[in-house]
């Protein structure tokens, strides 16, 4: 379970300098995206941006941080067109198709109305309710202002599934790599942790970090990296994060391990989390909770297979329901207390969809070509906390678990 981490846009945050597109992710999407518009019913996809507030039409415009708003309209047929302001259209040289420039609000009130004059629906980075926070990306007075030109504004989730999230090949490629490289450095960690307590050695939560952040570089995952490292009591919380030095790591110990990281900035993460307990030998008790959780784990991933062996449509939040539905038949239902998984993209927590009714009631299919985490956790404050971490990507022969040797059980780390 990464904590979300500062993410780097794609484009400085320096308003001095404007960086200039190609335009190129769009030129290549253009013909699948206007065939989604088709089947989904809708007349358009409206893109809008001010800040670099909006990721997805940062990416997949490829513009950075622009000082003034600007619309683009994708509509399901015909050309793209593009209104901008008139002091930032150098951003916008290499644009092929039409666009307008304006100064003025009210200008831009006039090019908007034109522009979307006879279309009845657009998708845009809304989420109605809120029932998807992170899509919910569109000031509510942009929405009034795009409804007052005419059209009903839906939720572009759908789309930003398949055209932001989705990974290619190469995405899926570099993302194996980087999970056997984190299950190695996880192990190697680990033994390092046991060697240097049997021999007398002091080791705290923040010497474990720094371990793994160092063997991450030399495995070439340092892209985005970080981990949390946590001891029997703070692994209760699920995202704690070492202070200082943290805690000492002592015999009896259960140690949590989540770690997280990438090939380069514009390939997706994977995203681990490991349980170690330093004795000879994990107490039923523990054994016990980690059973529940890991058995959790397995049932969502088995329903996921299911569906996509028979041919059914399933949404994040059905996973959720399904492996939540484990934990809480056994008696820790309360304990839960985070969503199953996320998404993963370029960024540790993506924007495609959740695998989460808890939160927020993730009603976005798991497609061809999205990954996301699979993560149940039991917490018990002031006790112990347990989580198991794996990865999932939904390929054209169905989910894989990209997750090297998924744990089964905790892994007994003899400290003397």
């Amino acid at each position: 379970m990464a904590a979300a981490a500062r993410e780097p846009h794609a484009a400085t945050a320096n308003p001095e300098r404007l960086d200039v597109s190609d335009f190129s992710r769009l030129r290549s999407q253009l013909p699948e995206i206007q065939g989604a518009l088709r089947e989904l019913g809708l007349d358009g996809w409206l893109l809008y941006d001010l800040r670099a507030r909006n990721k997805v039409a940062g990416g997949l415009l490829g513009l950075g941080d622009l000082t003034r708003r600007y619309f683009v309209l994708i509509p399901a047929d015909g050309e793209p067109s593009a209104i901008v302001h008139r002091i930032e259209e150098a951003p916008w040289a290499a644009w092929p198709w039409p666009r307008e420039s304006y100064s003025a609000w009210r200008e831009l009130d006039e090019r908007l109305a034109s522009l979307l004059a006879g279309r009845a629906r657009v998708a845009m980075e809304v989420s109605p309710g809120d029932a998807v926070p992170i899509l919910d990306l569109v000031p509510a007075g942009v929405v009034e202002l795009v409804r007052r030109a005419g059209p009903e504004v839906v939720s572009s989730g759908e789309l930003v599934s398949r055209f932001y999230s989705r990974w290619s090949d190469d995405d899926l490629a570099s993302h194996r790599r980087a999970a056997v490289a984190l299950a190695q450095v996880a192990q190697a960690a680990f033994t390092r942790l046991a060697r240097t307590l049997a021999d007398g050695g002091a080791v705290t939560e923040a010497d474990v970090r720094e371990w793994v952040l160092a063997d991450l570089e030399r495995h070439g995952v340092a892209s985005g990296a970080d981990c949390h490292v946590a001891n029997t009591v703070n692994a209760a919380d699920p995202h704690y994060y070492v202070v200082g030095r943290g805690a000492p790591l002592l015999r009896g110990d259960v140690v949590l391990l989540d770690l997280w990281g990438k090939e380069a900035e514009d390939r997706p993460f994977a995203d681990q989390t490991w349980m170690a307990y330093l004795g000879p030998r994990v107490p039923d008790r523990l054994a016990e909770l980690f059973a529940i959780i890991r058995d959790a784990r397995d049932t969502a991933v088995e329903f996921v297979r299911d569906a996509w062996t028979t041919g059914r449509p399933i949404a994040g939040y059905e996973v959720d329901d399904v492996c939540r539905g484990v934990v809480a038949a056994r008696g820790y239902g309360e304990a839960f207390v985070h969503r199953t998984g996320h998404s993963i993209d370029q960024a540790i927590h993506g924007m495609g969809p959740n695998i989460d009714n808890l939160e927020t009631h993730e009603t976005r299919r798991l497609i061809q070509g999205v990954g996301f985490s699979i993560e149940p956790g039991i917490y018990l404050r002031g006790d112990v906390g347990l989580r198991t971490e794996i990865d999932v990507y939904v390929g054209p022969d169905g989910p894989e678990v990209t997750t090297p040797g998924p744990q089964h059980t905790i892994l007994a780390l003899y400290a003397g």
